[in-house]
């Protein structure tokens, strides 16, 4: 994720920021510069952004729920922003806790949109593909009903529970899956992997070539399933997956590295902005060594992206531990999940053959 600056005053901005904390001026996101400027109001409802060049432009229909930041030009026909027009359901808002927990999963889906479009791949609504248009249900549980919304993907429909929006509920959900690991971001970022993994790999004729890494994805998907919860993951599973998840089938184990890739760019992408530099001296031999100041979204190889990532996290992780939490990256990549993660790459900057 990029670091942005209030034009007015300098202050820097976070990506969710809808007022600048030092100048007080309203802020906006414009999707198309993937930039967060400050704005001025003109007339009753449009605004005037400080970015250059100015231009005009309404907040997006949801920004009045304080669950959209993002922008659209004051002649766009549409009164909801490029991330919200994929929302196909979402939960009632006269309940006030549906709208607390509605404001986290938008915050978590408009950080997936910004990789996804920094990397130009394809965002259709189901307006625009009624077959196989991206398309959000944002759900929440039903009252003293047994029936839990589960989160998962068909055919460009990624529904999300409401309630992993609450950290006591993804935390309890954690820990009964046995992970290491649950977020929203990390929801999003996985399922869309499935959405991807039809319009990159199964519509565009790279079946074979996926399969050659990821392997037949045509076994029986509910079978692998059944037998994953029965029996769990392989002996040795780290060296060649990114979770034990990823053993279920191919599917997961693409929708987890995809989730993978996109975490490692837009964490990377963060410490660049930043400017990060890190040297851990280790032994005689050698240190870990890395200086974040490349976009990882252009990277060529993606050993380049470990190379700095395994500092990193090394040292995050170490951070992480003196203040008594968990690591930031419970995971390892060998070199087996690497070669999973370049395919991934490959795939997104149509390089796969």
């Amino acid at each position: 994720m990029k670091l942005f600056n209030c034009e007015n005053c300098g202050q820097i901005l976070l990506f969710e920021n809808t007022n600048c904390e030092k100048c007080g001026h309203r802020l906006g996101y414009l999707a198309d510069q993937a930039r967060l400027t400050a704005l001025e109001p003109e007339g009753d409802t449009a605004w005037r952004t400080l970015a250059s060049p100015p231009r005009q432009v309404r907040l997006c229909e949801n920004a009045k729920y304080d669950a959209c930041n993002w922008l659209l030009d004051v002649d766009d026909p549409f009164t909801l922003c490029r991330a919200c027009r994929h929302n196909r359901t979402i939960p009632d808002l006269s309940i006030a806790d549906n709208v607390r927990r509605w404001r986290k999963v938008e915050n978590a889906k408009r950080r997936l949109f910004y990789t996804l479009m920094r990397f130009g791949l394809p965002l259709e609504t189901r307006a625009e593909n009624p077959s196989h248009g991206l398309v959000f249900d944002f759900l929440a549980d039903i009252p003293n009903s047994p029936q839990k919304v589960m989160t998962g993907h068909e055919e460009g429909l990624i529904t999300i529970a409401l309630a992993e929006a609450d950290a006591a509920e993804r935390e309890q959900r954690r820990t009964l899956m046995g992970e290491p690991y649950r977020a929203l971001l990390g929801h999003m970022r996985h399922e869309v992997g499935h959405h991807y993994w039809d319009i990159l790999v199964r519509d565009a004729g790279k079946l074979e070539a996926c399969r050659a890494v990821f392997g037949d994805d045509s076994l029986d998907y509910d079978q692998a399933l059944q037998a994953h919860y029965a029996d769990g993951a392989p002996e040795n599973w780290q060296e060649n997956y990114i979770s034990a998840y990823a053993t279920t089938h191919p599917w997961e184990d693409f929708a987890e590295t995809w989730a993978h890739y996109l975490h490692i760019v837009d964490t990377l992408e963060t410490g660049s902005a930043f400017g990060l530099r890190i040297h851990a001296p280790i032994d005689k031999a050698g240190a870990l060594d890395a200086r974040l100041d490349f976009d990882p979204h252009d990277s060529a190889d993606v050993q380049q992206l470990v190379d700095a990532w395994i500092p990193l996290t090394f040292s995050v992780n170490t951070l992480n531990r003196s203040m008594g939490q968990p690591d930031l990256y419970p995971f390892l990549l060998t070199n087996g999940v690497i070669a999973k993660l370049q395919f991934v790459r490959d795939l997104i900057h149509g390089e796969v053959a």
